[in-house]
């Protein structure tokens, strides 16, 4: 909004045609709000929610003392968020508001399941297969409209995905402007491949399946984060602190040409998404770092999720996610291993048999004797190296 208010060729104004300025000023606009609106908000929840959010009896102390903390504080991250964004990013970046529907959509989906188990008083919300049909559905919506963006800006003589090509030809009305084009034919339709210089994967329109499960992984994956006091939102700032550099390079010519990684015009706009990210997610901090005075319940975590997984589809770097957002994997991993193995050694020998002694990954430290503290501190610490090490692929091709 102040973008296209105020944005001039000289003077001072100047600075807002950087998109560098405007990501830190999304940033301190968007910690400032929900710094703020913390206060309010937490007694507003309080008020209304009562014994706050139910606690499943996991026979471990520490989460047990947390019962009567209000949730839903997922709500002081999106004001945040969507406050910075609108205020400081170019509205007229269809990328932008790609991801903000992603993310709201998810955010709803998630206020949905915190309410339902806060009124019935129990830790059952949502069914999983509504939950994940809808995140299915807004996913698919998303990818096919990245894939027409970037069909916007491909030589779509060469690259023809049927429906969608059509759908590329109308967006190229709105997408950024740019005289310099991907060559690829198969940039629209194709998944990068890593430590390889611009080649890309040919999927046509398999590419929405690939970028669903994509989304919808991650979303997943930061919500069996969510177990413990700022452990998945300090995780989730360092991965977004990543992908907006991610952003901010591939939508530079100069700097894509220069790295061998591929251009999308446009996309560095969302860096400035992503730093209003990083602001709300400080500003949550604040109030959420241990002890918890709310917790951002599935309001919060489908939400970041979602975000992360679309922004990785629209920059054109899926497979980093897994390294970048690596403690998400290794959490989401341990559930699946967790079930998994249960099932299967229940069938073969009538007991069901656990690989760790409690899942999510970060519960197995807990029952281990790792005081909380302990446990978040050591896996923010691997987060800042899997963010490190997922920068560094960006070299190493």
């Amino acid at each position: 909004m102040i973008y296209e208010l105020l944005a001039a060729d000289s003077g001072v104004l100047n600075l807002l045609n950087y998109i560098t300025f405007r990501s830190g000023a999304a940033l301190v606009t968007a910690f400032l709000v929900s710094v703020m609106l913390g206060g309010p908000l937490i007694a507003l929840l309080q008020a209304r929610q009562g014994k706050g959010q139910p606690i499943r009896d996991l026979s471990l102390e520490a989460q047990l003392a947390k019962q009567g903390t209000p949730t839903m504080g997922g709500f002081l991250i999106w004001v945040g968020l969507f406050t910075g964004t609108l205020l400081w990013s170019d509205l007229g970046n269809p990328y932008v508001w790609t991801v903000m529907f992603v993310t709201a959509c998810y955010a709803v989906l998630g206020f949905m399941d915190d309410y339902a188990k806060v009124s019935k008083a129990s830790a059952d919300g949502v069914s999983a297969r509504v939950r994940l049909l809808v995140e299915f559905l807004v996913a698919a919506l998303a990818c096919a409209f990245i894939m027409g963006l970037h069909g916007a800006h491909t030589p779509l003589g060469h690259a023809d995905w049927g429906p969608l090509t059509d759908i590329a030809k109308q967006i190229a009305a709105v997408a950024p402007p740019t005289s310099i084009e991907p060559n690829d034919p198969d940039f629209s339709g194709g998944v990068a491949v890593p430590f390889v210089n611009d080649y890309f994967l040919p999927l046509g329109g398999l590419f929405v399946i690939f970028g669903m499960v994509v989304v919808v992984g991650s979303a997943n994956a930061v919500n069996f984060t969510d177990g413990l006091d700022g452990l998945a939102v300090v995780p989730m700032m360092f991965a977004a602190a990543a992908y907006a550099l991610i952003a901010y390079l591939t939508g530079n010519f100069q700097f894509a040409d220069y790295l061998g990684i591929q251009f999308a015009p446009g996309a560095g706009e969302l860096a400035v998404l992503l730093s209003a990210m990083m602001g709300a997610g400080m500003g949550f901090l604040w109030y959420n770092a241990y002890p918890a005075k709310i917790f951002m319940g599935d309001t919060g975590s489908l939400g970041l999720g979602g975000l992360l997984g679309v922004v990785a589809v629209a920059v054109k770097h899926e497979f980093a996610l897994v390294v970048i957002g690596g403690l998400f994997v290794l959490e989401a991993l341990s559930v699946m291993m967790q079930v998994s193995w249960f099932k299967l050694t229940r069938r073969l020998t009538g007991e069901g048999k656990r690989i760790f002694k409690m899942a999510p990954l970060h519960h197995h430290f807990q029952k281990d004797g790792w005081p909380e503290t302990r446990v978040v501190v050591r896996f923010w610490i691997l987060s800042v190296l899997f963010a490190l090490a997922g920068l560094a692929t960006l070299k190493l091709r």
